[in-house]
Order: C-alpha cells, then structure tokens, then sequence
C-alpha cells in the first residue's frame, strides 16, 4: 500500500509534457516476476516524431490525459533499488533478509516471496480500480499523476501489484519498485521515489492455531462496520491481524534501527485497507512518519480469488529510511552519479554501519519569480512540474514566498523564492540567469501567467 495517501494539487501545462508530436523509445523489460535486472534509462527513453510514447519495449498513444514528462521518463529504468550498494539497495536488502531470516514455511523455506522487477508502467484499473479507490476520489486526478493515456500511467504506488500478486496465488510477499508522484519540491520530495509493498494472507487454520481454545473462531461475520473493522470481519479476527502486523513491522524498524527504538501508531485512512494506521519513530528526538499499514479490504482480497482468507498490506518508503538510517540530508543525493557519494556505500556486508560524509557544502544562488496568475485552474504543483522539467535536480527548493490579491482587479499574483544548488559542484551565476530565464518564458508560454519580471 502506499506510504502516504497524499497526492498535491498539479494542474496540466503542455510544452514540458510529452506532446502528441513526442516519442519515447525502449527495449523490453524483464520478467513480470523475475528478480531484478534494470533497463538502462538511455534506451528506456529517447524521443522522436509520432503520437505515441514507447516505453519499455511498448508503445501507448497519446490522448487527453498524456502529461508525462520526457524528464521524468528518463528516470524510468534505472531501477536505483537494483544497484548493488546503492543506499537504497542496502535498504531493500536489509529489509530481506529480515524476512527471509524470520518468517519461514512449512518445509523451513522463506514465507515471503520478492518482486523488485515489476514494470513501472501499469493501468490505470490495477491502480486505482483494484484497490477498490472511487472514480471521483482526489488521487486520480491527472494533476497528481503521470499518465501515459487514459488507461496507462506510472505506477503511483506499489500497491497497484497487490491484487494481481494475490490473484496468481501469493499469500505472502513484498513488491519493490519506483513509483511516480508530481510533488512539490524540496529536499524530501522528488517526483520518483522508492516503495516496498508488503502483504500478508491468513486462513482460518493459521490466525487461531496458536491461540487457546481457538477451534470455535472465525474470520467472518455478518455484522457491522466500525473504525475498528470491517462489516464482514470477526473482532477477533481483526484483533489478531492487527496484533501481528504491528508486531512485524516493529520488529523490522528495531532491526534495521537498533534496540531502544520508540515506535508509536496514528490513526489513518487508505482507501484500500482498514483499520489503518501510520508508524512513526522517534529519530534523534523528532517523531518521524516511515510508513502506513493496515487491515485489507475484503472485497478486494475477494476478488482477487482468496475469500478464505484475511490479510494486512503495509507501504514503506525506502528514500526515507535511507536518509533517516545514513544521514543523507537532500533527496536528489540518491541520483547521484558521483563516485565520493557511491563509495559510501560500499561495504562488506549490508548491516555495515554508514554515516554519509558531505561531498562539500556549495553555496546557495536563489532567485525569485513573480507573475500574475491565468485563472483558477491554476495550482503550485502545475508550476513545480515546469520548475523540475526545466532545472531538473539543480533545483533544491521552490517556496511560495506571497500571494497577493489585487484590491480592484481581484488578480492574484504569486512570488515564488526558486533556490539553486548543485550537489556536487558550485554553480555560476550565469548559468543560473540562463536556467531561471527559460523558466519565465515557459511559464508565460506554458502555464499563460502573466509575468511581473
């Protein structure tokens, strides 16, 4: 499931996304449910003249919904949580282990299965559809996602292999991948990041056997809904569920953290799961969310062929471990190319302790943007999308510094502070003017504000 159900307001500007005149070429992506082997981005992505966008070895036309970026497209296929010794590797491998050490079938081998070689591309029924999300919620907008047509887009979450995993039999077992969001811009948020999905099915047998006088429990009831449980689940049933999902997760974070680790639980709400909650630790003094699980739906793990059973689903984010576990202050670190970042992380064993050493601390060039807003279709993440395609990672922050209504006109006008900073070198402040001047002309172009430069 996904980490956070929070998706930013976007609205659709067209130069910078993929126009109809655009083509994305690729090759074939391994196995649906092979280990891992990563596309290399250079071939994932190139364009072309057609109105279709070829990714992976396939092809999509283009229709009213296409919005993806060629920039984000070029991250499609490197696959960072596949290169050995990357940060986000170690993670994913850590996490493993912890599994395949812990949880064991029958016959003394692993409980839970891998999938961290999934297609990033999905549909847009697998989703938002099988995870039983409303046509009219927020979270699937176009504004918040990137959609490659009507039926396809780039998977916003891991959660959208859920149904599909169970329906081939699974009952336990973790999805890995890179999911695309369009976000604000900060040093916590990029508009691709990394989740790990984990779900767990019990049948009747497997929840009670342990528990004394246990025969007479079942799963299933008709009763009601509360924010407890669902209408067709036990107490009991829900209680247990709950208790060992907790009881999982905690372990895990202990694990990866170290004794004396101060976990609590929120209260939330995902779509797909219920009751669902948030873990959060408690990380040099200050509560950190690290990731949202919960009780699945059971309507969806119905239709996915598995009515004998109840499960959880939990989504963590693994740039957030990462940076929490390492020490890595921005975000954009993780897409790194520079060797004194990479060699951090190499080690002997994955459990190596590593606290990320600066590459140094380059100065800062900010510049601000102001310009009169077109209408109230407007939203930020409409301009932080232009931002991120235009700048790419040389943008460390966008903050809205003011919004002003004129008193007469009722126009409103934003002012924007765009801050500039390379992680691996100093930039200058001509190649900045060039940078933050085509995003001025984009946004009169693309976006038709009004500028105030």
């Amino acid at each position: 499931m996904a980490m956070l159900w929070k998706f930013m307001r976007v609205a659709k500007y067209s130069k910078p996304a993929l126009s109809p005149k655009g083509k994305v070429r690729g090759i074939p992506t391994h196995s649906r449910h092979s280990s891992s082997k990563s596309v290399p981005s250079d071939f994932a992505a190139s364009t072309s003249h057609s109105n279709t966008v070829e990714l992976l070895g396939k092809s999509y036309p283009q229709d009213d919904y296409s919005n993806v970026t060629e920039k984000i497209l070029s991250k499609v296929g490197k696959n960072l949580h596949n290169r050995k010794h990357h940060p986000l590797w170690l993670i994913k491998e850590q996490v493993k282990e912890h599994f395949y050490k812990h949880y064991l079938g029958r016959r003394g081998t692993p409980l839970f299965s891998v999938y961290d070689g999934l297609s990033p591309v999905v549909t847009v029924q697998q989703n938002f559809d099988s995870l039983l999300i409303p046509q009219n919620h927020a979270s699937r907008r176009k504004e918040d996602n990137y959609y490659l047509n009507r039926d396809h887009m780039l998977r916003a979450h891991t959660s959208a292999h859920q149904w599909d995993l169970i329906h081939s039999g699974l009952d336990a077992f973790l999805a890995v991948g890179d999911v695309y969001r369009r976000d604000t811009i900060d040093n916590t948020h990029y508009p691709v990041f990394h989740q790990m999905e984990g779900v767990r099915l019990f049948s009747c047998h497997e929840l009670f056997s342990s528990i004394k006088d246990g025969e007479g429990l079942q799963l299933f009831e008709q009763g009601h809904r509360t924010a407890h449980k669902q209408e067709c689940h036990t107490m009991e049933a829900v209680r247990l569920v709950e208790f060992n999902l907790k009881q999982v997760l905690t372990k895990l974070m202990t694990h990866i953290f170290g004794d004396g680790l101060q976990v609590r639980w929120v209260d939330c709400y995902f779509p797909f799961t219920h009751p669902s909650f948030e873990m959060e630790i408690n990380f040099q003094g200050e509560w950190m969310e690290v990731l949202g699980c919960g009780v699945m739906e059971q309507q969806l793990v119905n239709s996915a062929g598995a009515q004998d059973k109840i499960g959880w689903a939990f989504g963590l984010g693994l740039e957030r471990l990462a940076m929490i576990l390492y020490d890595i202050p921005d975000i954009r670190l993780f897409w790194s190319e520079d060797e004194r970042f990479l060699k951090q992380f190499i080690g002997p064993h994955i459990w190596q302790k590593i606290k990320f050493q600066p590459l140094s601390r380059y100065p800062p060039l900010i510049n601000d943007i102001s310009f009169w807003l077109p209408s109230e279709t407007y939203s930020q993440n409409d301009f932080y999308d232009l931002v991120r395609t235009i700048g790419g990672d040389l943008i460390e922050k966008v903050v809205l510094l003011d919004e002003f209504a004129h008193p007469k006109t009722r126009k409103v006008s934003h002012c924007y502070r765009v801050v500039y900073r390379h992680p691996e070198r100093t930039l200058t402040q001509d190649e900045v003017h060039r940078i933050h001047r085509a995003i001025e002309e984009a946004a009169v172009r693309e976006l038709g504000v009004e500028g105030r430069f």
